[in-house]
């Protein structure tokens, strides 16, 4: 399953895959095993080491099959090569996967990816075909590595970046804009070193040096902090359909210790709970609103929360996402209308935002502009 990932400055969902509900579902199935007790395939990896194969498709190739969207395909067996410095908490890392893929179509920049795990399809996990399965029981590929030891890799699906029942959802033309195409399958790799691969995989989401460390190394589990934004005049005359005069972001002394007492430093920010208040034009009074965050890809994904809040009603469905931004500043999302800009309870305001309470870049401030 995918992860659904809000891309800053874009204004629309993006999917990231490779992470996602089945994903934490089948981790905790799978338990402690890493791709150290999972490369046992000599087929793959003779030695033991990890594998790299892959195939750059030319011009020529790609205009004497139209329906093929992949110019750019690699397989890794062993170590994951797509982790980078993000927000997902270092001491819940699912380390179960030991295959990995990568596909680059027509006309992107950068490819997209999946993980899995791979072993003999066989009851005793010895003998027979080489298959290799995803999160909510799917299939990954089926592999089968030749005398040359080049790999042939069949069974990829179309949807294998998408979520599942995501043609209903998207419907005919956007699932067949965003799936690959008719002749994605049976792929001939060639061998080739695993830095070839790593190299690939860097190019999915290259890290950002101009962003700095992650939130969570920037932020503490015991540090308390405050971001905000208080918006002119100026602005607000620009921006008429733009409600927040004044917002703050902050942990202070109350959400520190609810930390303190229930939550554990391993899985940070996993649990850990974050204050808004909000200022509108129609009203003067603050509203505050708590959110519980857990790490997630590159952003930490916020959902609110009764505790220490302004609603009483079951809002955990109520989200908004953090991530760093440029020069010490913190982006905050609020795709759908997560703010506490209206009634949270408000059956009314079901729907997505369509103000310009969408987006904020907020700077660093003094722990005492964001106290009660």
């Amino acid at each position: 399953m995918a992860l659904k990932e809000w891309a800053f400055g874009l204004g629309e969902w993006k999917t990231v895959a490779g992470a996602g509900f089945c994903a934490v579902l089948l981790g905790a199935l799978a338990g402690s095993a890493s791709a150290d007790d999972a490369l046992k395939l000599t087929e793959l990896s003779p030695n033991g080491a990890d594998a790299c194969f892959g195939r750059v498709y030319d011009a020529a190739h790609l205009k004497a099959h139209p329906k093929q969207k992949v110019a750019r395909i690699f397989f890794y067996y062993g170590h994951d090569p797509v982790s980078r410095p993000n927000e997902e908490p270092t001491g819940n890392s699912d380390t179960s996967y030991n295959a990995f893929i990568a596909t680059t179509v027509r006309g992107a920049k950068s490819p997209e990816w999946a993980g899995g795990w791979c072993n003999h399809a066989s009851e005793d996990g010895k003998t027979g075909p080489v298959h290799c399965g995803m999160e909510c029981d799917r299939t990954l590929a089926s592999l089968k590595v030749d005398d040359k030891g080049r790999l042939f890799l069949s069974d990829l699906q179309p949807d294998i970046y998408l979520d599942v029942g995501s043609e209903e959802e998207l419907g005919a033309a956007e699932y067949d804009r965003q799936a690959l195409g008719s002749e994605d399958d049976n792929f001939r790799l060639d061998p080739m070193p695993a830095a070839t691969c790593q190299a690939e995989f860097a190019r999915i989401d290259p890290v950002a040096a101009a962003l700095g460390a992650p939130l969570r190394e920037r932020l503490k589990p015991d540090q308390a902090f405050c971001y905000g934004r208080d918006y002119d005049a100026a602005h607000l005359g620009s921006h008429p359909d733009q409600l927040t005069q004044s917002i703050r972001v902050f942990r202070g002394k109350v959400e520190l210790a609810s930390f303190a007492s229930g939550g554990d430093t391993a899985n940070w920010p996993d649990g850990a709970d974050i204050a808004v208040t909000v200022t509108t034009r129609q009203k003067s009074a603050k509203v505050t609103q708590t959110y519980s965050c857990q790490g997630e890809a590159d952003q930490w994904r916020c959902a609110a929360s009764t505790k220490m809040s302004d609603f009483s009603c079951d809002i955990a469905q109520k989200e908004i996402f953090l991530k760093r931004g440029a020069n010490g500043t913190m982006m905050l999302a609020n795709p759908n209308s997560a703010l506490a800009i209206v009634d949270l309870c408000s059956k009314a305001d079901a729907g997505k935002t369509k103000s310009d309470d969408k987006v904020y870049r907020l700077k660093p401030m003094p722990q005492s502009a964001c106290s009660p």
